[in-house]
């Protein structure tokens, strides 16, 4: 997403981050909840999260000259979705399959964030969120995957922590996407 996107999209992206702040607050105030739920809610904060990228991927593609970063953000939104989706169909998926898919999709995540925002276009706020939400969002997926073993508690919070830096990021870059349009 670019900065052009971020004008066009800052609603979207304001969505998403109030899910991933509303999850996060679940997660670390309610650990004890079930597998189930944590499944569920996990599922469709990654379906939003999904679904904005592919939108914001879709909409944007008359830039030729970042045509492959379109394909890109489509890629990860479809793998993103596609998480989604199997978490909501199999809601009674194992621990060590919920840890394993949560695991690579906030490693992929943090990945293709970090890559845009070292090489993507847009202003320093937008690169500032992009490399600091694609380090925790690594951070996080690696920590899942190197303690597969870890108690179900110690697994909620590490998710919720994560939900809660950045969702009020994704928050604050589309109050500055708003600001931006608003100063057209």
């Amino acid at each position: 997403m670019d900065e052009s996107t971020l004008k066009d999209m800052w609603g979207a992206l304001a969505i998403r981050g109030m899910a991933a702040i509303a999850f996060g607050i679940a997660a670390v105030f309610w650990p004890g909840i079930t597998l189930v739920t944590i499944v569920y809610l996990f599922g469709a904060f990654i379906l939003v999260s999904g679904v904005v990228g592919l939108i914001g991927g879709l909409t944007n593609m008359k830039d030729l000259d970042s045509l492959w970063a379109r394909v890109l953000v489509i890629l990860v939104a479809l793998f993103e979705l596609g998480i989604g989706v199997y978490l909501l169909r199999h809601p009674l998926v194992t621990f060590a399959t919920l840890v394993l898919l949560i695991g690579l999709a906030l490693i992929v995540r943090g990945l293709f964030d970090i890559f845009a925002g070292i090489f993507g276009e847009g202003g320093a706020s937008y690169k500032t969120f992009m490399v600091l939400g694609g380090l925790v969002a690594g951070v996080a997926g690696v920590v899942l995957l190197m303690q597969p073993a870890a108690s179900g508690v110690a697994f909620v919070w590490i998710l919720g922590v994560y939900a809660l830096i950045t969702g009020p990021l994704m928050v604050a870059l589309a109050h500055d996407g708003k600001k931006a349009l608003s100063a057209k």
